[in-house]
């Protein structure tokens, strides 16, 4: 068996001060960021889409049209706008979570820069490298880059429910003392939510 490296051992340390539960913020973590991509991506492409609905009922500014949406338009077409214009402010909250966590990750004392391109090219940037390519980046060592992807992860879990979100309760709209999480974020859980 390997030894725990000394970061993963201050990460037990900070989650237990945290008083997070290690194993199940680092599933939710893992599926944060295995989700990132696609959700950017889908992201991108429906903001044209309620640019494009929302000039269409007014074809001069969009000021005009989303005031036709908001006074004139019907009840139907105002929830459907309102609910598309919801899930992109819903993702936009989840893509500044994930920055402010990793602007974090990246400030992380011992070898936050590598944790911070680690978690970058394996889960955030456009395109996602290899095995090999990421072994050949970072002129790492198999063993010592899973070693190093391990420790990332458990940074990128406390830095974002221990830190990140509790920083935001406000703007999320979670009360003092609630440990409650918006619901937008309980859509890693239901894995037949046909919004991922």
């Amino acid at each position: 068996m390997r030894k725990e490296s000394r970061v993963m051992k201050q990460c037990g340390l900070m989650f237990k001060g945290l008083n997070i539960d290690r194993n199940s913020v680092l599933h939710k973590t893992k599926l944060l960021l295995k989700i990132y991509r696609p959700v950017v991506w889908s992201t991108s492409n429906r903001v044209f889409e309620v640019c494009e609905s929302a000039e269409m009922y007014c074809s001069r500014t969009m000021e005009e049209a989303l005031e036709y949406l908001a006074n004139y338009a019907p009840d139907n077409e105002q929830e459907r706008f309102s609910e598309r214009v919801k899930s992109l402010f819903e993702t936009q909250w989840l893509i500044l979570l994930i920055d402010n966590t990793m602007n974090k990750i990246y400030e992380y004392p011992d070898n936050g820069q590598l944790y911070h391109e680690i978690l970058s090219k394996q889960y955030l940037t456009v395109y996602k490298y290899t095995e090999f390519e990421m072994l050949e980046l970072l002129g790492l060592e198999r063993s010592t880059y899973y070693d190093k992807k391990k420790e990332a992860l458990d940074l990128f879990a406390i830095c974002l429910w221990g830190y990140t979100i509790p920083s935001m309760r406000g703007l999320l709209g979670i009360g003092e003392g609630s440990l409650e999480i918006p619901d937008f974020f309980q859509i890693i859980n239901d894995p037949t939510n046909s919004r991922l």
